[in-house]
């Protein structure tokens, strides 16, 4: 899949191609309908698929201090899309000066000018250009200017997640800040997957017979709530179950929030300076500070044999 970084990466000889936009943070069950739907028709085609997105999230320019936590950053999102069989994806930087750019100007210079849409699929409330004037109806009208289809996708999937909410980002990031990550994970069609490089921490772990890796998160993530999980940790191409906390760690007086995740049963690992993947698969408990350091070590040995019985009936995730 070929990944261009603002419309000057586009190939110059660039043919027809259908596109689908949008900021696809997530790529939930709902964005999955329309990217698919995106493919599919491409395929009927005979031209390529292509995702354009956003770099930043487009409220952060808008609304400075306002960016969302993100689900998934840009390079799983392609991952994800390419895994639907898109063909190409496009981050367009969101900057002041694009934010201004008006809907027909937009159609123009992206659309037609740069990608040369043949289609463009798109949920029933998308909006774009400056002060997201521009509707699926303008993109109608456009399309009969310019040559190229609109097709609307229903996004809204529901099911038990969030009392039976329509499926969205915004309930996912909601979900997720109330450490139901089983909902979340509902919504997604996976689990929520928080990523970054391991650091040195204090290893009081380590030295309590728990190993953890300290991830340092990539900015803006969407973090679970404080509490343990069950969950799997991704490193050097191999998926492990692991024990994962979140939190200011409150036995030991702590005040910054970190991610810890002890492989289960594996005490061999080195990866200091590696970037892994954490997936919150379940809820175990709370965070809680113990009367005594014996108390937490039978805590943590308990929360170990949880995730172990929880991640022990799942196959590895990819």
């Amino acid at each position: 899949m070929q990944r261009w970084r603002g419309l000057e990466d586009i190939p110059e000889d660039w043919g027809r191609s259908v596109v689908t936009i949008g900021s696809y943070d997530g790529v939930h069950r709902g964005h999955q309908l329309i990217i698919r739907h995106a493919v599919d028709r491409a395929r009927e085609l005979g031209v390529p698929a292509v995702v354009v997105t956003f770099d930043p999230h487009p409220s952060e320019v808008v609304r400075p201090g306002s960016h969302p936590p993100l689900l998934a950053p840009h390079h799983r999102r392609a991952e994800l899309m390419a895994d639907l069989g898109v063909d190409a994806v496009l981050i367009l930087p969101f900057t002041k000066e694009f934010s201004k750019l008006s809907p027909a100007d937009f159609v123009v210079k992206v659309l037609v000018d740069r990608l040369r849409a043949k289609a463009v699929v798109e949920g029933p409330n998308f909006r774009f250009g400056h002060k997201a004037a521009g509707n699926v109806d303008f993109l109608v009208e456009q399309g009969k200017v310019y040559d190229f289809e609109v097709e609307v996708v229903d996004l809204y999937v529901t099911g038990e997640a969030g009392g039976g909410e329509p499926f969205s980002s915004t309930l996912t990031r909601r979900l997720v800040a109330e450490g139901d990550v089983a909902g979340a994970a509902e919504i997604l069609g996976r689990p929520h997957r928080v990523e970054g490089v391991v650091v040195r921490g204090a290893q009081r772990g380590r030295e309590m017979g728990f190993p953890t890796a300290n991830v340092e998160t990539l900015p803006h993530t969407a973090i679970p709530a404080d509490g343990v999980y069950a969950g799997w940790l991704h490193a050097q191409g191999e998926a492990m179950p692991a024990a994962i906390s979140v939190g200011t760690n409150p036995q030991f007086e702590g005040t910054e929030r970190t991610v810890e995740a002890y492989a289960i049963d594996r005490v061999d690992l080195e990866l200091y300076g590696l970037h892994v993947a954490v997936d919150f698969v379940a809820f175990v408990r709370g965070q809680a500070k113990f009367e005594t350091l014996d108390a937490l070590l039978v805590q943590m040995a308990a929360d170990v044999d949880r995730c172990r019985e929880i991640t022990g009936a799942d196959a590895p995730r990819p």
